[in-house]
């Protein structure tokens, strides 16, 4: 019920150990902020970035000159979080983002990388890997707007 305090309690070997758990701690409190502010999960593995870069990447191929070099950058540039989890998982990551693409093209939306069957699951609901919609929504905004003030500071310093 609201107005209720918790009070957590951390021990660790030596003080490292306590920073990341700390670290820790609050990523999963900013999660809980996330799913409060926007009650929405979607699949994780890699599922909706995967998503994204095939969506951008489809545009640029519309486009031409250096709006489609962005497009495109921006689509590689997506990729790269489901290729850090199958690297991190110690999985072939360039088998396993070539399934993942593989799946999406044929509309298997929810696919990601799954480190239980070491490779690309269909459905990571069935995996229970979901993320709050609003993390990656910010992310993919951070991301775009930091693009943005970096291409307005090279016009302007190719200006002078």
């Amino acid at each position: 019920s609201a107005g209720q305090t918790v009070s957590i309690i951390c021990r660790g070997a030596n003080n490292l150990v306590l920073d990341e758990s700390e670290r820790s701690l609050h990523d999963a409190l900013c999660v809980i902020r996330c799913l409060v502010k926007k009650k929405a999960l979607i699949a994780g593995g890699g599922a909706p970035e995967i998503a994204i870069a095939q969506g951008l990447s489809k545009q640029s191929r519309q486009l031409t000159g250096t709006e489609a070099i962005c497009w495109k950058a921006f689509a590689d540039a997506m990729e790269i979080i489901p290729t850090t989890l199958a690297e991190n998982a110690g999985l072939n990551s360039i088998k396993v983002v070539t399934d993942l693409r593989h799946r999406h093209e044929f509309g298997e939306k929810n696919a990601g990388v799954s480190i239980r069957s070491g490779g690309v699951k269909s459905s990571m609901k069935d995996e229970n890997v979901l993320q709050p919609l609003l993390v990656s929504t910010s992310a993919v905004e951070l991301a775009a707007e930091t693009v943005k003030m970096l291409l307005r500071i090279d016009d302007i310093a190719l200006s002078r």
